[in-house]
């Protein structure tokens, strides 16, 4: 489950113990402009020291190198053993509009930053000259006791080949569970193993259909409309469904826009219906390859309380799953 589901960050501790109870085996982070991807980790790491904790994602350009690896350590060190990093190139506007670094050669900066994470999380003395990107005699002074997984967020063909080779496993987002199999049809291709498969899947279990699909659409038009968001969806075969919201976008009409999202790419991209429906959903992601399916709920139907949701939903998951953990 990703945390936090409500506010304030003091909350957390008691939402990880209910999560937990509730048949949850892992809490991840997001990271956009609300909480940082480590300090919710953090809120959460000693409340239930038994449980996953991992960030999808912290991007490589909102941190240089070394504060990266420093921070991800610190994350190591409280939840030993328990903890993943995901990392990736996110997106223009946030790296370069809200964190004032130009946003250029994403591919190699993230790989590069893999290289560099997976020797200094080791406790290596680094003194590199990669290609985006020079490290001089960096060394954790306390490396975590157990170097976490480096997972990477991956679209596209290119990313997903680098990532497997060079990192622990993906992140995946904003696909459905058919999707799943085009990306793993070309990660399999590039490595004959891929330890992680983590995909961050959209939930709202409500049944009132219109009003999901409604508030929905504003929220596809707008990732999807994002150049790499739009080529990854012109990859996995949306390119015809999406035409007509990418030509409101680019004409400045937002409103038509959304109003163009069909209702299969909303059912596509959004596990929604009742908590049953969705349970059986998400276990589709499962079938398809994904090890840890990240539920994010989303706050599309306003009668909703997400709290009651995400345990209700636990509760659903434990009975398709039982008897062996949830692992959300």
């Amino acid at each position: 489950m990703t945390i936090p589901l409500t506010d304030p960050l003091t909350d957390v501790p008691g939402t990880a113990r209910a999560l937990r109870d509730a048949g949850y085996g892992d809490l991840w982070s997001a990271e956009t402009a609300r909480f940082d991807a480590f300090t919710p980790l953090v809120a959460a790491a000693h409340a239930v020291p038994e449980l996953g904790l991992g960030t999808a994602i912290a991007s490589v350009f909102a941190r240089g190198p070394g504060m990266l690896a420093m921070t991800a350590a610190a994350l190591a060190d409280l939840a030993p053993g328990r903890f993943l990093l995901g990392v990736g190139a996110s997106t223009p506007t946030m790296s370069e509009g809200w964190h004032a670094t130009p946003f250029e050669r994403p591919l190699a900066r993230v790989r590069d930053t893999v290289r560099f994470l997976r020797a200094a999380l080791a406790g290596e003395r680094v003194s590199t000259e990669f290609e985006t990107f020079a490290v001089r005699g960096f060394r954790l002074e306390r490396p975590p006791p157990v170097p976490p997984p480096v997972l990477v967020a991956a679209l596209r063909p290119k990313m997903i080949e680098m990532a497997v080779r060079e990192s622990d496993g993906l992140v995946l987002n904003w696909l459905s569970a058919e999707d799943v199999g085009t990306v793993l049809r070309v990660a399999e291709k590039a490595a004959s193993d891929v330890p992680h498969v983590a995909a961050r899947i959209f939930v709202c279990p409500s049944p009132r259909t219109d009003v999901v699909r409604g508030a929905a659409r504003r929220l596809i038009s707008t990732y999807a409309s994002q150049p790499a968001y739009a080529a990854f969806h012109r990859w996995l075969g949306r390119g015809d469904l999406l035409a007509t919201t990418w030509s409101a976008w680019e004409a400045g009409d937002r409103k038509a826009a959304t109003a163009a999202v069909p209702d299969r790419v909303v059912d596509d991209l959004i596990v929604h219906g009742s908590v049953e429906d969705c349970a059986e959903h998400l276990g589709r992601y499962v079938e398809a390859g994904v090890t840890r399916p990240i539920v994010k709920l989303m706050p599309l139907d306003p009668e909703r309380d997400l709290m009651a949701d995400a345990l209700a939903l636990g509760a659903a998951l434990g009975r398709a799953t039982a008897p062996g953990p949830v692992r959300a």
